[in-house]
């Protein structure tokens, strides 16, 4: 990006709209650049918004963690199971304060458990619905409380209402675009997370 021959004034105002949530061909109009240089920037700045996210990620966390998985894309409505047909699953994992989000090949145990067991110390708390994903949890090394969301939603500090936030804000940030390439969609995601993790536009 450094031997963009977009001047410096236009590229700040790139990133100024990619923080805005404005799609790269709005952003090309109103800051006066092609619309393929456009979301070839913003392809870029995502790409390293990635890149500084998974560096963190290597963090072990410890203490209270929610996990969760949830759906995106796909032509059908549903859930989990046949409701999931053509849907892409991610799991993800909070410090109540931190998220990690990994886009998985399926929503088992076998998938997501060693995700869980390489990065939280054993003896942690972790938090789930009753998701089937993680029925190991239940044999495992570390200390695993159940919401059953068909009953309620929270029960004291029994509760993965952080980890839903972020799947309903990253859900309502991607469908401004109309669906977005399957190959790109890490990035977006990652984007998501970057933004939900520095709330404040001005960090962003």
């Amino acid at each position: 990006m450094r031997k963009s021959r977009v001047s410096k004034v236009k590229s700040a105002r790139l990133v100024e709209h990619l923080v805005a949530g404005t799609t790269a061909r709005c952003a090309a109009a109103l800051a006066g650049v092609n619309a393929k240089t456009a979301v070839y920037d913003f392809h870029r700045l995502r790409e390293m918004m990635a890149y500084q996210l998974e560096q963190q990620s290597e963090t072990v966390f410890s203490g209270g963690i929610e996990v969760d998985e949830s759906y995106f894309g796909g032509a059908r409505k549903g859930g989990r199971g046949r409701g999931a047909a053509g849907r892409t699953p991610v799991f993800g994992r909070l410090k109540r304060g931190i998220k990690v989000m990994r886009r998985i090949a399926d929503a088992s145990s076998a998938t997501s458990y060693p995700i869980i067991e390489r990065k939280a110390v054993l003896d942690s708390i972790v938090y789930s619905d009753c998701w089937r994903g993680v029925n190991v949890l239940d044999v495992s090394d570390f200390r695993h409380f159940r919401i059953n969301h068909g009953r309620r939603f929270a029960e004291r500090q029994n509760h993965i209402n952080g980890i839903e936030n972020f799947w309903n804000q990253a859900k309502r940030h991607l469908r401004k675009f109309n669906g977005v390439p399957r190959r790109h969609f890490p990035l977006f995601l990652k984007e998501c997370e970057r933004r939900f993790n520095n709330p404040n536009p001005q960090e962003q």
